[in-house]
């Protein structure tokens, strides 16, 4: 069996494939609960067991995944409703896009209550700024992502 990592319970990770099946244990013999097919997104890991995670999604499903299926890569979720994103991190900056709830954007920092992202979309990549409360995906405290 192997060992947990010495990863912090709970983090933040994404998916790394566009199909990852959530099953209600630990294992492949497990039933599959859900199916995401969306790659990046958001998902927290709330346990560890031999090679499987449990993850939690920004609705609170929660459900194991084995860990070749997680990346590293710090990503966002936008909630609820459209949010500007804006130049700087200032309410009066210049807005520069308007985000459609349930974007999944790269985290790149946070200063205060203000985060900066990156959006893909088409051929195009947008960077600014969002309040801190409009994504799930951070913690309150976190200010870099590498």
């Amino acid at each position: 069996m192997a060992e947990p990592t010495a990863l912090p319970l709970p983090r933040y990770v994404s998916l790394r494939s566009n199909a990852v099946n959530l099953h209600v244990g630990p294992g492949k013999n497990y039933p599959i609960d859900w199916c995401y097919v969306r790659q990046n997104l958001p998902v927290e890991i709330i346990a560890e067991f031999d090679t499987w995670r449990q993850i939690r999604d920004w609705q609170g499903a929660e459900g194991w995944v084995h860990k070749s299926l997680l990346s590293g890569k710090r990503t966002v979720w936008v909630l609820h409703k459209v949010r500007p994103l804006r130049k700087g991190p200032d309410e009066k900056a210049k807005v520069i896009a308007q985000l459609q709830p349930g974007v999944v954007a790269k985290a790149v920092e946070c200063q205060g209550n203000w985060c900066k992202i990156e959006v893909k979309y088409k051929n195009s990549v947008y960077k600014g700024w969002i309040k801190r409360r409009c994504l799930w995906g951070i913690y309150p405290n976190e200010m870099k992502f590498d």
